[in-house]
């Protein structure tokens, strides 16, 4: 019935407005680089008129960066945004967007004055008509096509310095395929085969996890402006210890097919999305940049991957080793050399020792490689929804570093790091623009927390005992179900015990029925560096 369930969900919901603004992508903006548009509440650009910002000259850093590209004025990306736009709007006080029509994260609001904390939660603690609201909210993103932003398929010379504009139209939730595989895709050097592998913008540097938070804050946002729910927050993957994909089922992300182990099940509405912006290799060779047409199915088959590149899903052992690494990045960007907690938590160093000699790969870029599909390529694996799951605990183990080390802002390097991963450097291909170091705060700063680093006082127990209590009441003849419901009370109780045990235990168990809630259909509520290589 999931299909029957999502598409009545869907219908209740119109198209909202919601990487490139859609008013900065015409012939006149790319022209004079100027991205200032109005804001739709008071017509004037950047919402001036009311205070909320103004029109100002781009300002990037001066600071050198590492060696690994040595080449200066070939890519877009460099010095981010000024080979687009010079002039962008910088927001007052709470507001942020592109045109400062939007709220910093963390405050809501007309005014954007209202302060509220977001909590992100385990996947498995969901009840089912969340599971439902999950799901239905991804569909929709994949289906409505972005009122906001349209996505670049030509550099700025081939678009002959703005005066052919070569944009494209995808969805909400493809914006965000489009803009992991830019910031990961190699630089165009002219000509077929004529590109640069060892360039990365927001992986394989001290730019990683800040640049991940941004992205999943902004996908977060796009998410409630897109449905209208404003407590809309991503759940997690808590993958340690797996024995397999545990989200990977018909209720979730979708089952493997019984007729084609690499596709989705024909069950999970996941089997009819296509993937944009995976064929790396094939863009490379004929050197240009992907044009965000669909490419195929989306694949995945989980389990059946390189076993010499990873060997097994990450531990509860390995995660704390790499959470005890006390720096963040120690400097040098050679892989093998870099023992900190950044280089371990990505999957280059080993979580048993933190030293990058290994030909295998861990934590983070583990999971990519088991996933064996569109998610094993860094520039097309935000085509499989289980991206977000997993970096969503990626970036939940972030946050937990930075609050076991407190580390000073002088950890995150200022220069000499590769290209795009400087602190002062602006996030391509982010609009509105945000700075590294920006998002090298505690997510708490940002407005929001997880319950996995939740102190037992401090758990949400009426949204975790309910969907127990509704498995227990249905496995109960009907003459006690009305006594039984003061096991709420009871669970709410003894939930405070238990919750400092279950804290420190290395994870629940995500397989029992106990943790499957009940809910009747009509009670819904709302093999180059560039891929994680893979068999496939």
């Amino acid at each position: 019935m999931w299909s029957l369930e999502i598409i009545c969900f869907l219908l209740c919901f119109v198209p909202s407005y919601q990487q490139f603004p859609r008013l900065c992508a015409t012939q006149e903006a790319l022209r004079t680089k100027e991205c200032c548009p109005p804001w739709e509440g008071d017509g004037s650009a950047c919402g001036a008129s009311s205070g909320r910002g103004t029109c100002e000259d781009v300002v990037v850093s001066a600071q050198p960066d590492g060696p690994q590209y040595p080449f200066s004025g070939l890519d877009d990306r460099e010095k981010w945004p000024l080979v687009f736009y010079n002039r962008t709007c910088q927001c007052t006080e709470n507001f942020m967007g592109f045109n400062c029509g939007d709220c910093m994260f963390g405050y809501f609001g007309e005014n954007c004055n209202e302060r509220r904390e977001s909590l992100r939660r385990n996947i498995f603690h969901l009840s089912r008509a969340e599971r439902i609201k999950l799901v239905s909210y991804l569909n929709l993103a994949k289906q409505t096509i972005s009122r906001d932003y349209v996505v670049v398929t030509g550099t700025y010379r081939e678009m002959q310095n703005g005066t052919n504009p070569m944009f494209a139209e995808v969805s909400v939730y493809d914006v965000f395929v489009w803009m992991h595989y830019y910031v990961s895709r190699n630089a165009l050097l002219g000509g077929p085969g004529n590109v640069w592998t060892d360039v990365d913008f927001g992986h394989w540097g001290p730019a990683f996890l800040p640049w991940h938070r941004a992205y999943l804050l902004h996908w977060e946002h796009e998410i409630r402006k897109l449905t209208g729910d404003m407590s809309f927050t991503i759940p997690y993957w808590d993958w340690r210890d797996a024995q397999g994909c545990d989200v990977c089922t018909d209720e979730l992300m979708g089952d493997r097919s019984t007729q084609d182990p690499s596709l989705i099940s024909p069950g999970s509405v996941f089997s009819s999305w296509r993937v944009l912006c995976s064929q790396a290799q094939d863009y490379s060779a004929r050197g240009v940049l992907c044009d965000a047409t669909e490419e195929g199915p989306l694949r995945r088959n989980p389990g059946n991957h390189n076993r010499n590149l990873v060997e097994r899903l990450p531990t509860a052992d390995d995660v704390e080793f790499t959470l005890s690494l006390t720096n963040y990045d120690t400097g040098p960007m050679d892989r093998s050399a870099n023992m900190s907690f950044r280089n371990t938590l990505e999957g280059f160093g080993d979580p048993r020792t933190g030293l990058g000699n290994s030909s295998r790969l861990g934590m983070h870029a583990a999971l990519h490689v088991y996933m064996n599909g569109s998610m094993s390529s860094v520039q097309g694996s935000a085509n499989d929804p289980i991206f977000l799951l997993h970096h969503a605990f990626v970036d939940c183990l972030y946050e937990q570093w930075l609050r076991r080390h407190r580390p000073s802002p002088s950890q995150y390097p200022e220069s000499n790091a590769p290209i795009g991963h400087n602190s002062e450097y602006h996030m391509a291909p982010i609009l509105p623009l945000h700075r590294n170091r920006d998002f090298f705060i505690s997510s708490k700063d940002l407005g929001y927390e997880y319950t996995h680093l939740l102190d037992a006082s401090e758990l949400p127990y009426d949204r975790l005992c309910q969907p127990l209590l509704q498995q227990h009441l249905l496995n109960l003849p009907n003459n006690v179900l009305i006594a039984n419901i003061y096991a709420l009370k009871a669970c709410n109780f003894a939930f405070r015990g238990l919750a400092a045990v279950v804290l420190t235990t290395k994870r629940w168990h995500k397989g029992s029925s106990w943790l499957q809630p009940l809910i009747r259909s009509n009670e819904i509520e709302e093999t180059n560096q560039h891929n994680y290589q893979t068999t496939m």
